[in-house]
């Protein structure tokens, strides 16, 4: 009994990963949209990733009720328009300082390790500086 429990539980995750197969999506002379595990023969077919993410909650809508004047719903969205600058300026703010740290970390040490792949590994002279050149392009971009 036990076995049988063993061997089907092996048979139940291996055929997951064998039936997740490639997606085509393709036209017809129609105009009709088909979804197919092959490509139709002598057609272009589009590959589809099958890897949906979940979308983002979209932004609140700030919606005017018959009492709300123009100058009350103005002065709603004007303050969201300022809570969301604040928030931007705050997260470059972060950004800048992080960026100016690691500059700085790979200025004075010329035997800086990365995690590639899972291990860690020192990086070339010349790829330690052409990441210093693209944190100070990035610091002169975004952070003056």
């Amino acid at each position: 009994m036990r076995r049988m429990i063993l061997a089907c539980s092996v048979l139940l995750a291996l055929s997951t990963t064998v039936s997740a197969g490639q997606i085509y999506k393709w036209v017809d002379a129609q105009g009709n949209v088909h979804f197919g595990s092959q490509p139709p023969e002598g057609q272009k077919a589009a590959e589809v990733n099958p890897n949906i993410s979940q979308p983002k909650p979209p932004a609140p809508q700030v919606t005017a009720t018959p009492a709300d004047s123009e100058d009350a719903v103005q002065e709603k969205l004007d303050q969201q328009a300022r809570e969301d600058v604040a928030k931007n300026e705050a997260e470059r703010k972060v950004y800048c300082e992080r960026i100016r740290k690691d500059l700085a970390q790979m200025k004075a040490n010329p035997r800086v390790r990365i995690e590639d792949g899972g291990e860690l590994r020192r990086l070339t002279e010349e790829e330690r500086q052409e990441r210093i050149s693209k944190s100070e392009a990035s610091i002169k971009e975004n952070c003056q």
